[in-house]
């Protein structure tokens, strides 16, 4: 999926950037269609899947940005002897170079979709119409598509909040975990600084009451209670009730949930709606290290994810 903020932040940071996005796949390859990463003169972001096939298109890339080269490249590559990769497949490849004025004209013609000539005719070819038009109006969402040299793809989902109550060992571990992952948003909230304090510098952190930051998380949000006091815990649990929220998940035994079930009815709970809450979260069959632990969350969490068509970026 092409993701506009992530481009937008690269060109204003570094200038003139370089979007690599693998078009069209046939056989056996690293990534699919659509996969795509960024270049710039001293760097780069994301991957197509490494090896000498990402080398060799970061070198194209960098030519485009030494030279005067036109907006848009195609190449097509093996991957066998050539490019000593054993995956046997064929890949092909869109270039295509941004800077500040180049970013602002990207147009959008159909909702939540990004189709442009690459090096084809002047019109879209009407197989890849139809497929936009259908991603708009709400339909499966667009695979990327290569065609006739036009090139469409989706546009990123907005990521999903993920806010983890409690920078315990379990709490870091599934912060760093999902917070490498593009499609999410991970807050972790805990007024205790020094647990704080042992997180990664990347990931976001608050020391304001959990229930101050519940109060503001977005109703789509994934909510992850691992406090190190299980009244706390209750008491999270029982706000959260009261609010919308995508998934919720509490971490403990199935004879922590039986308590905590009884006592969310006594505050006024319907089974149903205390049944929202997921517990015990995980695989226990990875067992219990916290890394294993953050593993089965992140798994499950990932699982849950489906395609929203609508959740797309805007581009106002």
């Amino acid at each position: 999926m092409m993701d506009l903020d992530a481009l937008g932040t690269a060109i204003e940071a570094q200038g003139r950037v370089v979007r690599i996005v693998l078009a069209e796949v046939r056989g056996s390859a690293p990534r699919t269609p659509g996969t795509s990463m960024l270049v710039w003169a001293e760097g780069t972001s994301g991957t197509i899947g490494g090896g000498r096939l990402e080398l060799e298109a970061i070198r194209h890339a960098r030519v485009m940005l030494e030279r005067d080269a036109p907006p848009a490249r195609v190449e097509k590559l093996a991957l066998g002897p050539t490019l000593n990769q054993c995956c046997g497949g064929a890949v092909v490849l869109v270039l295509e170079w941004f800077d500040a004025a180049r970013f602002r004209a990207i147009e959008t013609e159909y909702d939540g979709v990004w189709a442009r000539r690459v090096n084809g005719a002047d019109d879209m070819p009407a197989p890849m119409q139809r497929a936009c038009a259908r991603a708009a109006d709400g339909g499966a969402p667009l695979r990327a598509i290569y065609q006739g040299g036009w090139m469409a793809e989706s546009l990123w989902r907005e990521r999903q909040q993920v806010v983890i109550y409690g920078a315990g060992h379990v709490g870091r571990a599934l912060a760093g975990v999902l917070n490498p992952l593009p499609q999410y948003d991970v807050l972790v909230s805990d007024v205790r600084a020094g647990e704080l304090a042992q997180l990664p510098d990347a990931i976001a952190r608050t020391d304001a009451a959990p229930t101050e930051v519940m109060a503001t998380a977005d109703d789509t949000a994934a909510h992850y209670i691992m406090t190190p006091e299980h009244d706390y815990d209750l008491e999270l649990c029982h706000h959260l009730l009261n609010r919308n929220f995508a998934f919720a998940g509490l971490i403990g035994s199935a004879t922590k949930w039986a308590r905590f079930r009884s006592r969310l009815a006594a505050l006024g709970h319907s089974p149903a709606r205390i049944e929202h809450i997921t517990c015990p979260i995980g695989d226990p069959a990875l067992g219990k290290h916290p890394q294993a632990i953050a593993v089965g969350v992140a798994a499950q969490l990932l699982m849950l994810r489906k395609p929203l068509p609508a959740l797309t970026k805007e581009t106002a």
